[in-house]
C-alpha cells in the first residue's frame, strides 16, 4: 500500500518468502511487482526495497533477481534525482540492492545473508539522517516505515563484523604476510568499526528495536590484530531476537545462530558459513599457487634441463680427455717398441732375402703409422676449430645444447675409429713380436741393408716424438677447455638461480601493484560517493531556499541591503575556494575531503544569499523588487544545474561555476543599489566633508542670528513685550511632524540639522510676528536645536579624544543652546497661556467638526 505505514511481516513471510520455497523460484513476485507504480511513488518504491531485501535473504535461491537488477538502478537514479521524502533513502536502497545481487550472482557459493559490501552502513546511516530531518519518532507508524528496513542490516552488520575480525586475525597469522603490508586493512577496518559501533548505539536508544530485536554491545575499541592472544578475547556479538536464546558451539567458537522468528526468516545455511569462509579462503590461495606453480616448474625446469646438459658435456669432454691420454700413453709404450726394434736391427747382423722382405714390412708399418698421425694431427686441427665454434655459439642456450650434443657424437665416433685402427694395429704388431725369432735370423742375413733402415726409421722415431709432444699440447689445451666449460656451466647454472629469484621478485611486485591499483579505484569509488551525498544534500538545501522565495509566510521576513551585499561577498568568496577544491580534486581524486567541506560551506551560503535577496525584495522599490526575484530563480537554477554537473561522473571534469558566479554578481550589484548614498562618499573625503557642514553650519547659525536681531528690532517697533514674547515661539502641528524626514546619520546630519534648524526658528519667529504661523512651531524648532545639538555631541565623541579641549568647549555650548532652548520653551507657553485667558471665543458660527478641531488643536497645545 502507499500509505505511511511498515509493511506487514505475516504477509512478507508467509505469502512471499515461503512462496518462493514452494514455487522454487520468484516468478510470481517478479511479474506482481514490474506492474506496480515504482517510478510514481516513493512509498511503494521504498517498500518494495525491503521485500526484496527480505526474498534475497529468506526466499528461495533462485530468485531470478540479477535479471531486473538494471531496472532497480534506474529506480534508484529516478528517486536519486526528485528529491522527494523518501527519494534519497530509496536511491541508496536501490543502489545497495543492485551491488548484492550483482556480487552473489559472481559469488554464488555465497548465500543471500551475508553482505560484501560498505552499502550496509551507508544505507542505515541514509536512513537515520532522513528520520531526524523529517522529525520522525520511532513509536510512530511513519518513524517504523522507515525504522523497520533496518532489521535486517542489523542482522547482516553483526554476521559481517564477526567474520571480518576472524578473517583479519587469520590473516595476520600468516607469516609470509608482514603487519605493515595490512595496515590499509586495520585502517578501514578501523572506520568501518567506528561506523557500526554508532549505529549500533543509535538504534538501542531507540524504543521501536527494544521491543523487536536485542541489539549486541561492541567493545569500545576495535580488537588489537597485532596480538595472535587477542583472539581468544574476542566475543562474538550475537543478535538475539524475542523469545531466542543464543547459539554457543561446544568448542567456544563463535558462529553464526539461525532461528526464525515473525520478524526475519534467516537462512538454514547460515551455520556452516565459518567453515564456507574457510573453504573459500582455501580455495583461493589454491587458485593463486596453481596459477603460480606452473611459471615456477617451467623455469625449474628449464635450468634443470641447461644444467643436466652442461654436465653431460662435461662428462663427455672428460671421457674424450681420458681416451686422449690412453692413446698418448699406447703410442709411447708402441715407439718403445719400434726404438727396441731398432736396437735389435742394429745388433743383427744375418741379411737375407727375407730380412728384405721384412724391412718392406718394416718400411710399410712406418708409412702407415705416419698416415694414422697424420690423420690424428688433422682431426685435432678440426676438434679444435669445432670448438672454437662451440665456445661461439656457446652464449645461444636454446641452440647451445643440440650443437654441443652433434658435436660430442662426431667426437666419439672419431675416436672410436681411431681407437679401433690403433687396436687393429697393435694386433698386427703382436703378430709383428711373435715373428721376431724367425726375423732374427733373416736381419743377420741382411745387417748391412739394417743401417739404411735404422737412419731412416731414427728419423720416423724423432717425427713421432715430435707427434707425442704435439699430442700432449693439445691434450693439456683441451684440459683447459674442459675447465673452463665447466665454469661456464657454474656460471649459467648461478644466473639461472639469479633469474628465477628476480622472476619471483617481480611477480610479488607485479600482484602487489594489482592489489594496490584495485585499493586505490576503491578508494576513488568511495570519495565520489560521499561526494555525491554531499552534492545531493546541498541540492535539497537550494531547493528548501529556493522554495522560500514564493512562500506568502516569508513575505514578512525583510533583510538590509548592507546585509545582502555582505552575504554575497562571503559566497563569492566560498565561491572561489570550491572552484580551488574542484581543480585539486581533479588532480588527486583518492582525497575528496577538501571539495566535501568546500561544497557544505557553499551550499548553505549560497542558500543564505538568496533567502536574504528575497527578504531584502520585500522592503525594496517595485522594479528593484522584481529584478530581485528574478536574480533569485536564475541562481537557484544555476545553482542547481552546477551542483548535478558534480554529481555525475562523466561532467565532474567540466562542471563550471560561471553561471552562479555571475548571478551572484548581479544580486550584489543590487544590493549596492539599494544601499543609501551617502555610503558611497569615499573615506578620504568624509574629513573634508565634516569641515564644510561645519562651515556651511556656522555660517547659517551666524546669518540666523542676524535676521533675528533684525525681527526684533522690528517687533519692538510695533508690539508690547507681552506680544513679542508670545510670537517669538509658536508653530503648527503639520510643520512639526514635517521635520522629522530631515534626520540624517552622524556628525554631518548633526550639523546640518543644527543650521536647519537655526533657520526654521528664525522663519518661525517671522511668521509669528507677521501673524501668519503658530507658537507650536517656534516650540517644536527649540527642541530641534537642542536635540540637534546633543547628536552633534554624540557623534563628536566617536572620534574626539575625552580630554579635547574643544570637545569640552562644544559640550559646554550644547547645555547652554539646551538651556536657552527650554528658555524659549517656556516663555512661547507663558505667552500663549495669557493669550488665550485675555481672548474670548466665539462659539456661535462654528460647526461641530470646527469646535472639535479646536478642541483637538487645544488638547495639543497643552499636552
Amino acid at each position: 500500500t502507499s500509505s505511511e505505514t511498515p509493511l506487514k511481516e505475516k504477509y512478507a513471510c508467509d505469502a512471499i518468502i515461503m512462496g518462493t520455497h514452494k514455487e522454487g523460484g520468484a516468478s510470481t513476485f517478479w511479474s506482481y511487482t514490474l506492474n506496480l507504480p515504482l517510478s510514481s511513488n516513493s512509498m511503494i518504491s521504498w517498500k518494495f526495497c525491503y521485500l526484496l531485501h527480505k526474498l534475497l535473504r529468506d526466499g528461495h535461491k533462485n530468485v531470478n533477481s540479477h535479471r531486473y537488477c538494471r531496472n532497480i538502478k534506474d529506480m534508484g537514479i529516478l528517486w536519486g534525482n526528485l528529491h522527494d521524502r523518501y527519494g534519497h533513502i530509496v536511491a541508496l536502497s536501490a543502489k545497495y540492492l543492485c551491488l548484492k545481487i550483482e556480487f552473489h550472482a559472481k559469488h554464488k557459493v555465497i548465500p543471500g545473508n551475508l553482505e560484501a559490501t560498505d552499502e550496509t552502513l551507508d544505507r542505515e546511516a541514509g536512513i537515520l539522517r532522513q528520520l531526524d530531518a523529517n522529525g520522525a519518532k520511532s513509536t510512530t507508524p511513519a518513524g517504523q516505515c522507515r525504522l523497520t528496513p533496518l532489521i535486517p542490516l542489523i542482522l547482516d552488520c553483526s554476521f559481517l563484523y564477526h567474520f571480518s575480525v576472524l578473517l583479519m586475525f587469520k590473516l595476520h597469522s600468516r607469516e609470509c604476510i608482514a603487519p605493515d603490508v595490512l595496515l590499509g586493512h586495520r585502517e578501514r577496518f578501523r572506520d568501518l568499526f567506528t561506523s557500526l559501533t554508532q549505529f549500533f548505539n543509535r538504534a538501542r536508544e531507540m524504543e521501536f528495536f527494544k521491543s523487536i530485536i536485542q541489539i549486541p554491545d561492541l567493545p569500545d575499541a576495535p580488537p588489537n590484530f597485532l596480538r595472535a592472544a587477542a583472539l581468544g578475547e574476542y566475543k562474538k556479538p550475537v543478535v538475539v531476537m524475542p523469545g531466542e536464546e543464543p547459539y554457543e558451539d561446544e568448542d567456544g567458537e563463535p558462529q553464526p545462530e539461525i532461528r526464525e522468528s515473525p520478524q526475519v526468516c534467516l537462512h538454514e545455511s547460515q551455520r556452516n558459513i565459518f567453515q564456507m569462509c574457510k573453504e573459500i579462503e582455501n580455495d583461493s590461495l589454491k587458485r593463486e599457487l596453481e596459477v603460480l606453480k606452473p611459471e615456477l616448474q617451467l623455469i625449474k625446469s628449464e635450468a634443470q634441463r641447461c644444467v643436466t646438459e652442461l654436465k653431460a658435456q662435461v662428462n663427455r669432454l672428460e671421457a674424450e680427455v681420458e681416451e686422449q691420454r690412453t692413446h698418448k700413453q699406447m703410442a709411447m709404450v708402441e715407439s718403445e717398441h719400434l726404438r727396441l726394434e731398432v736396437d735389435s736391427l742394429r745388433s743383427a747382423s744375418v741379411a737375407g732375402v727375407g730380412a728384405q722382405i721384412g724391412l718392406k714390412e718394416a718400411d710399410s708399418k712406418c708409412t702407415t703409422l705416419k698416415v694414422r698421425f697424420s690423420q690424428l694431427k688433422e682431426r685435432h686441427a678440426e676438434l679444435i676449430t669445432s670448438h672454437a665454434d662451440l665456445m661461439k655459439k656457446v652464449n645461444c642456450p636454446g641452440a647451445r645444447v643440440s650443437f654441443a650434443l652433434l658435436c660430442k657424437k662426431i667426437l666419439e665416433t672419431d675416436f672410436f675409429s681411431f681407437f679401433h685402427d690403433e687396436e687393429d694395429r697393435h694386433h698386427s704388431h703382436i703378430c709383428t713380436i711373435n715373428m721376431k725369432p724367425l726375423q732374427l735370423s733373416i736381419n743377420i742375413s741382411i745387417q748391412p741393408l739394417a743401417s739404411e733402415s735404422f737412419k731412416q726409421l731414427s728419423s720416423t722415431l724423432t717425427g713421432l716424438q715430435a707427434e707425442k709432444e704435439l699430442l700432449q699440447r693439445s691434450l693439456r689445451d683441451q684440459e683447459a677447455e674442459v675447465n673452463s666449460l665447466r665454469q661456464q656451466a657454474h656460471f649459467h647454472q648461478s644466473s639461472l638461480e639469479q633469474e628465477r629469484q628476480r622472476s619471483n621478485i617481480d611477480l610479488c611486485v607485479l600482484h602487489q601493484v594489482y592489489r594496490e591499483g584495485e585499493l586505490a579505484q576503491k578508494l576513488q569509488d568511495e570519495q565520489f560517493s560521499l561526494l555525491q551525498c554531499a552534492v545531493v544534500e546541498a541540492e535539497g538545501i537550494i531547493l528548501d531556499a529556493a522554495a522560500k522565495v514564493d512562500d506568502p509566510i516569508h513575505v514578512r521576513c525583510i533583510s538590509s541591503p548592507d546585509y545582502l551585499v555582505n552575504r554575497a561577498e562571503i559566497t563569492l568568496t566560498s565561491l572561489d575556494k570550491l572552484q580551488q577544491s574542484h581543480i585539486v580534486y581533479l588532480g588527486n581524486r583518492n582525497d575528496a575531503s577538501g571539495l566535501l567541506r568546500a561544497v557544505t560551506q557553499f551550499s548553505h551560503l549560497a542558500a543564505d544569499t538568496i533567502v536574504n535577496t528575497a527578504a531584502t525584495s520585500h522592503s525594496a522599490p517595485t522594479d528593484q523588487a522584481d529584478r530581485l526575484i528574478d536574480c533569485c530563480r536564475d541562481c537557484a537554477n544555476s545553482l542547481l544545474q552546477f551542483l548535478k554537473d558534480l554529481k555525475l561522473q562523466g561532467s565532474l571534469p567540466r562542471a563550471d561555476p560561471s553561471a552562479v558566479r555571475y548571478m551572484v554578481q548581479r544580486i550584489h550589484a543590487l544590493g549596492e543599489d539599494l544601499r543609501p548614498k551617502g555610503r558611497d562618499v569615499l573615506k578620504e573625503e568624509l574629513g573634508y566633508m565634516v569641515d564644510k557642514e561645519m562651515v556651511t553650519t556656522s555660517t547659517a547659525i551666524e546669518e540666523a542670528v542676524l535676521r533675528m536681531d533684525e525681527i526684533l528690532s522690528q517687533a519692538k517697533k510695533d508690539t508690547c513685550g507681552i506680544k513679542l514674547e508670545l510670537l517669538f515661539n509658536f508653530s503648527s502641528v503639520t510643520e512639526f511632524y514635517a521635520k522629522n524626514s530631515c534626520w540624517t546619520e552622524g556628525l554631518i546630519s548633526a550639523s546640518k540639522a543644527v543650521g536647519w534648524g537655526a533657520t526654521q526658528l528664525l522663519d518661525s519667529a517671522d511668521r509669528v510676528v507677521g501673524e501668519n504661523g503658530r507658537y507650536e512651531e517656534l516650540i517644536a524648532s527649540s527642541h530641534e536645536i537642542a536635540a540637534s545639538t546633543a547628536q552633534l555631541v554624540a557623534a563628536s565623541k566617536v572620534k574626539a579624544d575625552r580630554n579635547n579641549k574643544k570637545l569640552h568647549t562644544l559640550q559646554q555650548a550644547s547645555r547652554h543652546v539646551n538651556d536657552m532652548a527650554a528658555v524659549v520653551v517656556t516663555s512661547t507657553k507663558h505667552g500663549q497661556q495669557q493669550i488665550s485667558d485675555q481672548g474670548t471665543m466665539d462659539f456661535s458660527g462654528m460647526s461641530l467638526i470646527k469646535l472639535k478641531t479646536e478642541e483637538m488643536e487645544t488638547q495639543v497645545i497643552f499636552f
